[in-house]
């Protein structure tokens, strides 16, 4: 006998309704979905206490659960839109001593850093955390996929180097070998 639920009356139901009906009477039980207010500020003053507001908000969040990478990501992004990047940074550190060996934290960390074209810094968090997480393939691609269109090939070559190191699987060695094609080096 299978695990299935057996129907013991297949008589049809009395009143018979159609899928118009369920759709009309689900959209009449939604919720009305409430939109926060704007927040519209005049001053100075009142956008320093609207950030701190927020910061405390966010601080809570990570206090309440520290092990959550998203709170620590959203706070990072919240502090990098509103131009404070010592404080973006700040909180990525931060979320790094939680949990130093997650490689998605190290990924978003290197694209904070990427998108506001702080590429020096973006080069110091991506060399550290391939240091920290060698077998992680996605990092070492980040890593060559930004000094390649940096377009510090000596420098792609280099990661390309230390990642080989590692012995990767073929696809890593492929990428490498269609580098060194787009360079125009196919005898190396």
């Amino acid at each position: 006998m299978s695990n299935q639920a057996r129907v013991k009356n297949r008589a049809p139901a009395p009143i018979q309704i159609s899928a118009e009906q369920i759709l009309r009477e689900a959209a009449e039980r939604q919720e009305q979905h409430i939109i926060d207010p704007v927040v519209k500020i005049h001053d100075a003053e009142e956008y320093q206490s609207h950030l701190r507001d927020r910061r405390k908000h966010f601080e809570d969040n990570i206090r309440y659960r520290r092990e959550h990478i998203g709170n620590w990501v959203k706070y990072a992004r919240f502090e990098e839109e509103n131009r404070e990047f010592e404080r973006a940074r700040s909180v990525f550190e931060r979320a790094l001593e939680v949990e130093v060996r997650n490689p998605e934290l190290w990924l978003r960390y290197a694209e904070l850093e990427m998108r506001n074209e702080f590429i020096n810094r973006a080069r110091n968090v991506l060399d550290r955390a391939v240091q920290l997480l060698p077998r992680v393939d996605f990092l070492w691609y980040k890593y060559v996929y930004m000094e390649e269109m940096v377009g510090d090939v000596p420098k792609c070559r280099a990661v390309f180097d230390r990642w080989m190191d590692w012995m990767p699987d073929d696809n890593a060695w492929m990428s490498y070998a269609r580098f060194e094609g787009r360079c125009g080096h196919w005898d190396q």
